[in-house]
């Protein structure tokens, strides 16, 4: 490896880019030829499966071994589902459920619509303990707030997905839940003692290694008992010293994407995370979504470069770029898929939906649709009752510029079917809905994290535990709205 040649190969052996568009450019192939380990797969590059199909054989052509990544979560973060929504309720659906092997069955079926597609890592399942109830991006990704519980959800769901032959990776070690804050803006911060992170947060990372995970994908999270002013991302003590040495696992570690808030201004830039990121133990390096050649060509320039100032040891990096390569070969093993029955996801979800008081006769409400923002992680993906409405009108609303008299209004003599997810910290959503349910039939359906608020004077609150499009099936028959 004396040679800047082989150096570039080695640096491009520790990278997963991404690029635009629903075919590989010419520059995303010659990297791959290059020594990139792989790419990952967005909403952007999916348009239908024949064309994933054809998109990911590209990759393979131009590298047998690519690693082609997606973050097929299931409910409210898909990129294969991106223009509809999933088919799948997310993790905190199957966490209500409460039925491991119902959890194992969906990731098994997720798995093999990957397969079968030529994608071979899934950045799933979130496996964070959310502890926070105001959790801006984990939430309904998760499982659930009980360790316990998270854990052996988890353990199910890597078990499905590599059942199928598709690589596991467990996310965000040392644990996203408690945080208030998006790690894709900012830096978060979890200030609690180690013996909390080890009862509360850690269980189900413990619970996905003995289950044979094959990797695990850091936290742009700061914890100060172990990172100090750093993100775990750049933490040898968390990458090594906790998650090697004290929880014993030996696959892959995937950073989250560098190009995030939580790492990039942390470093000062793209390169300079992925230098870090690799020092501290990190084996795979994300670099995002908007990724085009120079900046992987920036990347690689600031490895090599690291490696000869000595912020980089060589023997590290040709360990990193080995795990990235052992979860290449790991992969895309041709396991024959498993039939599913049909609609699993829909009826999973329908198991999810709890009702909370007694629906009025709704006949054919007016339904309302409060608009909340999208994460970055989830993206712009359609939610709500509106696709699975036969007769009912639809409206949406922000909640901060409608008036309370003006819904009754429209309303007339029909209930109003309030749609919302995360209401309670969703800005105006709680006084409209209280000033409304005062004086006209309410019912509330809360597609987002399950808060313990609930509105005064509504008639049913009903509790999807997600906004994926199975979940707003779920919710549009459990009120008698499908026909």
């Amino acid at each position: 490896m004396g040679t800047d040649t082989g150096l570039r190969r080695l640096a491009l052996g520790t990278l997963l880019a991404a690029f635009p568009g629903d075919t590989p450019p010419d520059w995303a192939l010659r990297l791959l030829t290059e020594g990139l380990a792989g790419h990952t797969l967005f909403g952007g590059n999916v348009r239908d499966p024949g064309q994933v199909a054809a998109l990911t054989a590209a990759l393979r052509a131009a590298r047998t071994d690519a690693i082609v990544a997606i973050d097929e979560e299931g409910g409210d973060v898909t990129r294969l589902a991106h223009a509809t929504g999933s088919p799948y309720p997310g993790n905190a659906a199957l966490g209500a459920v409460g039925d491991v092997k119902l959890t194992r069955r969906v990731y098994r079926a997720i798995g093999d619509e990957l397969a079968a597609l030529g994608i071979t890592v899934d950045l799933a399942p979130t496996v964070d303990v959310n502890s926070a109830e105001d959790n801006p991006v984990i939430g309904t990704r998760s499982f659930g707030a009980d360790p316990v519980r998270v854990a052996a959800h988890s353990a199910a769901a890597v078990a499905g997905l590599q059942a199928a032959g598709i690589a596991a990776c467990a996310k965000h070690f040392p644990g996203h839940g408690a945080t208030v804050a998006d790690s894709h803006y900012e830096l978060p911060t979890v200030d609690v003692p180690l013996d909390v992170l080890r009862g509360r947060d850690l269980p189900p990372f413990a619970a996905v290694v003995d289950a044979g995970v094959q990797a695990i994908m850091t936290a742009h999270i700061r914890v100060p008992v172990l990172t100090g002013a750093d993100p775990a991302t750049f933490s040898h003590a968390v990458l090594v010293g906790l998650l090697r040495r004290e929880y014993g696992f030996t696959g892959t570690i995937i950073t989250d994407a560098l190009e995030m808030k939580g790492a990039s201004m942390a470093a000062g830039g793209t390169g300079p995370a992925a230098v870090r990121a690799l020092a501290a133990g990190a084996d795979l390096l994300c670099i995002g979504a908007k990724v085009d050649e120079a900046l992987v060509e920036r990347v690689v320039e600031e490895i090599v470069t690291a490696l000869g100032d000595g912020r980089l040891a060589l023997a590290r990096v040709e360990e990193a770029a080995g795990r990235a390569a052992a979860l290449a070969a790991r992969t895309g093993t041709g396991i024959p898929a498993q039939p599913s029955p049909d609609g699993l996801g829909y009826a999973a979800a329908r198991r999810a939906i709890r009702v909370e008081g007694t629906p009025p006769e709704l006949g054919t409400p007016l339904v309302v649709q409060l608009f909340s923002a999208s994460t970055i992680a989830e993206g712009r993906v359609p939610w709500g009752l509106g696709p699975h409405l036969d007769r009912s009108e639809q409206l949406r609303v922000v909640a901060t510029e409608i008036d309370a008299d003006a819904l009754r209004e429209l309303a007339g003599d029909r209930p109003i079917v309030l749609v919302g997810r995360n209401l309670h910290r969703l800005p105006g959503a709680p006084e409209l809905v209280e000033r409304l349910a005062a004086r006209h039939p309410v019912t509330v359906v809360e597609m987002g994290w399950p808060a313990r608020w609930r509105p005064a004077g509504v008639r049913a609150f009903v509790l999807t535990y997600g906004a994926s499009h199975a979940n707003g099936r779920a919710a549009a028959e459990a009120l008698g709205l499908v026909g």
